[in-house]
């Protein structure tokens, strides 16, 4: 069975999720998060893995349209006042951790 491309398999070294800085095992839930969303012009445009509650965590708090604007960097989505504290928490976390999302 082919690996899936948009996730990270057991080959070399863990990913480092951009916004929590926490690894990204192989056997962790994981996804590709559109830096532009794809409904708003984002389709094969950059994508970032990260985490699944990371993902889950921008997708719940922030809008298409906010992130299409204005929050479609790594950067912007670290600094974002209402992700920030998010990020600061998750942190924290073990890599495998996948609790609700706050």
């Amino acid at each position: 069975m082919a690996s899936d491309p948009l996730r990270h398999d057991a080959e070399g070294p863990d990913p480092v999720c951009p916004l929590c800085l926490r690894p990204i095992p192989a056997d962790v839930p994981q996804s590709r998060h559109h830096l532009i969303p794809k409904l708003r012009g984002g389709k094969g445009g950059p994508t970032v893995l990260l985490h699944h509650i990371c993902h889950k965590t921008i997708h719940k708090t922030l809008r298409e349209t906010e992130l299409a604007r204005s929050v479609n960097t790594v950067e912007a989505l670290r600094a974002h006042p209402d992700l920030a504290p998010f990020w600061a928490w998750i942190a924290r976390r073990p890599p495998g951790f996948s609790g609700k999302t706050r």
